[in-house]
């Protein structure tokens, strides 16, 4: 079992393992876990193979998370691991604090995580707990150290979302005016404003079904 083998497997289902840490004390998970594994859509590519699966066409509630429920924990089993879900609760898991635990994510300048590949598009299907401690990449380079410009702390054209924090109330009466069209069908200005996220663009269909779940 190695972590580029997951990764393949994972790759098969429009997933990627986007963060990996050996657990400690404190982590939330169970005595003798040796490696948890999080998962993440793949771009581009994730949305199309969703949307031809039986849980998106069988018109019930809940199509992601249910697909969301089957691939990922038959995973799982197959590596005699547990599947963990950032949705379903309560317990509600620290996808968060995983997140960050793994080196491959940050707190960004408007605080949402940053991730090295996913940028402010970072999001997580699941996680799988493993007895085994797979052999790990060091930790990664914070992009945002990099990045001078800094787009994302001025994109916000309601003001909600800066440097500031989240004006979550703010951002539900933007997007209910004339003015909130362009987020609501397009995603959010700021996350597509950051320079990383670029490069792991979401289809426009994808980002308004997001958006709408978010603003209904």
């Amino acid at each position: 079992m190695t972590l580029e083998g997951i990764a393949a497997e994972a790759a098969g289902h429009a997933l990627a393992v986007s963060g990996a840490f050996h657990p400690e004390p404190g982590d939330g998970l169970p005595e003798g876990t040796g490696t948890l594994l999080l998962l993440s859509p793949a771009e581009p590519g994730f949305w199309a193979h969703l949307t031809a699966q039986p849980e998106w066409l069988d018109g019930r509630a809940n199509p992601i998370d249910r697909w969301s429920r089957r691939v990922i924990g038959k995973m799982a089993c197959a590596l005699g691991g547990k599947a963990y879900f950032p949705f379903g609760g309560p317990p509600w898991r620290p996808f968060q604090a995983w997140a960050l635990r793994s080196g491959r994510a940050w707190a960004s300048p408007v605080v949402f995580l940053v991730h090295e590949e996913m940028g402010l598009f970072a999001s997580y299907r699941g996680a799988i707990a493993l007895r085994e401690r797979l052999v790990l990449p060091g930790p990664a380079v914070p992009p945002c150290e990099a990045c001078e410009a800094r787009p994302c702390l001025t994109a916000c054209p309601a003001g909600a979302l800066t440097g500031r924090g989240y004006d979550v109330p703010a951002c539900h009466e933007f997007l209910s005016g004339p003015s909130g069209a362009d987020c609501l069908d397009r995603g959010c200005a700021v996350r597509r404003a950051c320079p990383v996220s670029a490069g792991h663009a979401r289809l426009q269909v994808q980002s308004a079904y997001h958006m709408r779940l978010f603003h209904r």
